[in-house]
């Protein structure tokens, strides 16, 4: 697989941070640890090349502050850097359906770029990192796991509510349900935390 390799990708982060810092980098740290904990159980996945990729899908927040557009300008960082697969990751990662009507919030780039994006889900297909990495975003805040539920609500008031948006958790929850069967149990179960930091905060206000 063609990509960096930890050093390398702790460097990138590094960099990026210094470059835009902000919660995405932690976000991207619990979405490494995520990816490598599920590929852990998975028969297909090195966890090791999982936490690289985790740890580089929103490296295109290097650039600024950015919507939908991270997405492409990661792809061209690690493509830059000579790391197709890992580039690939960084433009795969939000579109689990793979049509770019699925868009979070407004598209920030170009109409060129758009097609460009576009054409490049259309010419691919996606491998079992890609959705790996696609259902570890899900899982993750900066503060550490969540129930994918959470993550849907943490997006949603930052982007927005779209025609696409239910169908868009469908198929994150479609990817959950593939994930599960693979591994044989459920993705929160090899997730440490996951419960104390979806409702700790919650508990933590009982009166």
């Amino acid at each position: 697989m063609n990509i960096p390799t930890l050093s390398q990708a702790e460097t990138y982060l590094s960099e990026a941070q210094a470059l835009n810092p902000g919660p995405w980098v932690q976000h991207s740290i619990w979405a490494a640890r995520a990816a490598q904990a599920i590929a852990a159980h998975h028969p297909d996945i090195d966890p090791a090349a999982a936490y690289i990729l985790g740890l580089l899908h929103d490296i295109g927040r290097r650039v600024g502050v950015t919507g939908m557009r991270h997405t492409l300008d990661g792809y061209r960082f690690l493509q830059s850097q000579g790391f197709e697969d890992a580039a690939r990751s960084c433009l795969t990662h939000s579109f689990p359906i793979k049509d770019v009507a699925f868009i979070t919030g407004k598209w920030d780039g170009s109409a060129a770029e758009l097609r460009f994006v576009e054409d490049y889900l259309t010419r691919i297909e996606y491998t079992v990192y890609d959705r790996l990495i696609q259902l570890a975003d899900t899982v993750a805040l900066p503060s550490g796991f969540c129930l994918i539920e959470q993550r849907f609500v943490d997006v949603t008031l930052r982007y927005g509510f779209n025609v696409h948006t239910l169908q868009k958790w469908r198929a994150f929850l479609d990817l959950r349900q593939e994930f599960e069967a693979a591994i044989h149990c459920s993705i929160y179960a090899v997730l440490p935390g996951v419960v104390e930091n979806t409702f700790g905060e919650l508990r933590g206000n009982v009166e």
